[in-house]
């Protein structure tokens, strides 16, 4: 019997699973609060895969939350998904499939894949993670929750003070976890704590037997064993028993692709956007032009700066006049940026990846309560921040690049504009835990000529980014 046969044994045992799964159903609702959270009430997910739905705690919430969506509920254990067939009768829009999430044999696309409580069971998280995204369509979103590293501390103790090593398999911390998001989109594991406080020692065991939750890489506790155990665990009070759970919540780009982002104005994103659509062959769109009363807009200059052999250039979603931020210059035309009506241009994601470049730097403002980061975040493509060479560019861009992780995007490197540096470059790549894709010195005249030179400096398309993210 393998391994997998033998997890979907004792979950298919689990006849008692609803009654004492209490952290299963609370992890459960907290993952479909977050997944209403990033859906807007006009685009619901269609078509939703769930991987280990268990007898359905996570699958009734989606149903409560998105009535009209088509749900494939998956697990490797048939029993459990008998179970859950009863919990939901008569509902023609769920599909019962049985699946193991690791090996998934439905091809999609899917606009939500999502699951609860399942993942610490997979053996090759990240290789899984990469075969469910591929399911996924463009645009589309996981949203997982797994116990994290710090679970069951107060148990693992008591083994310590018996004198014996814990069965329990070490749980993945959030960098880690945030490691090994497919390289196809962008994502965020954030980590939260529940308390659960079961009747003794004696019926946290037995409750981890009926959720069927007992199987480990290790040899289990002998009688002996178990019992030294379990006097450890005695306490004063309520034994409490603590879940940290990450919940993970990743979205596939709309295309393969790379946003340009800069430490400030003027650093040489465009320059740098034109270089990287000669090297990598890409089209190329900039969603927010301001300043063109003054200046070509940057499209105009990019389209300059290629000279022949034009790639597709598409145009930006809103174009002002006003050397001013987008929203300040909006303003200054009498109009107003609506993030959620910003139109992503029609392109094909079979003609090759786009190279998007941004407005100034990472918090340049849009809108009201809407940054240049948040459009990064919905587009969710690698990032490339463009910075200076010079001196302060430690700060700027170890900052940039603080800002670009919190809010879980991928930065794929760095380009530096101006006369080489090394000791700036050398801190910024040690503690910004960063590429430097590329220094690029100053070149006059800038045109085509030096637009060629300067891309012949960066890598290919899959040393930047990976072959995955197509």
């Amino acid at each position: 019997m393998t391994r997998k046969d033998r997890i979907a044994a004792r979950f298919d045992a689990a006849r008692d699973y609803e009654r004492a799964a209490r952290v299963q159903r609370i992890a459960a609702a907290e993952l479909a609060r977050r997944i209403a959270a990033c859906h807007a009430p006009d685009a619901p997910p269609l078509r939703i895969l769930e991987a280990g739905c268990g007898t359905g705690f996570l699958t009734r919430e989606l149903r409560r939350l998105f009535p009209h969506a088509h749900i494939t509920a998956t697990d490797i254990a048939p029993r459990m998904l008998e179970r859950l067939a009863r919990q939901m009768p008569d509902d023609s829009l769920l599909t019962l499939h049985p699946m193991d999430a690791e090996a998934p044999d439905l091809t999609g696309p899917f606009d939500l894949i999502c699951s609860s409580l399942a993942m610490q069971w997979f053996g090759q998280r990240a290789r899984a993670l990469d075969l469910l995204a591929s399911r996924l369509a463009p645009g589309g979103r996981m949203a997982f929750a797994t116990l994290g590293s710090g679970s069951f501390g107060q148990w693992r103790a008591a083994y310590a003070r018996a004198g014996l090593p814990c069965p329990m398999p070490a749980y993945p911390t959030c960098d880690t976890l945030q490691g090994e998001w497919p390289t196809c989109g962008a994502g965020l594991w954030q980590e939260t704590e529940i308390v659960d406080v079961p009747a003794s020692p004696l019926e946290f065991v037995r409750e981890l037997r009926t959720i069927g939750a007992t199987h480990t890489d290790q040899p289990p506790a002998t009688g002996g064993q178990l019992r030294r155990v379990l006097a450890a665990a005695r306490t004063e009070g309520p034994l409490a028993i603590s879940y940290h759970v990450a919940y993970g919540m990743f979205r596939r780009a709309p295309w393969p692709g790379l946003f340009v982002t800069g430490t400030d104005t003027d650093v040489g994103k465009t320059v740098s956007a034109a270089a990287l659509v000669r090297a990598l062959g890409t089209a190329y769109w900039k969603p927010l032009q301001s300043g063109t009363d003054d200046a070509p807009s940057d499209s105009a200059t990019l389209r300059h700066l290629l000279g022949q052999g034009q790639p597709c250039i598409y145009p930006p979603a809103a174009t002002f006049g006003a050397s001013l931020s987008p929203e300040d210059a909006a303003r200054h035309a009498h109009a107003r940026i609506d993030p959620a009506s910003l139109t992503l241009p029609p392109h094909d994601a079979a003609r090759g990846p786009l190279v998007v470049e941004g407005a100034g730097g990472v918090f340049v403002p849009i809108a009201r309560d809407y940054l240049m980061i948040d459009l990064m975040v919905r587009l969710a493509l690698p990032v490339v921040l463009v910075a200076r060479s010079q001196l302060g560019t430690i700060n700027h861009t170890l900052l940039s690049l603080a800002a670009l992780r919190a809010r879980g995007l991928r930065v794929a490197g760095v380009i530096l504009n101006g006369p080489p540096e090394a000791i700036g470059r050398a801190a910024i790549e040690r503690h910004g835990r960063v590429r430097i894709l590329a220094q690029f010195p100053p070149v006059t005249p800038m045109g085509p000529d030096a637009v060629a030179s300067l891309a012949a400096r960066l890598p290919s398309w899959d040393d930047i980014v990976g072959p995955q993210a197509q």
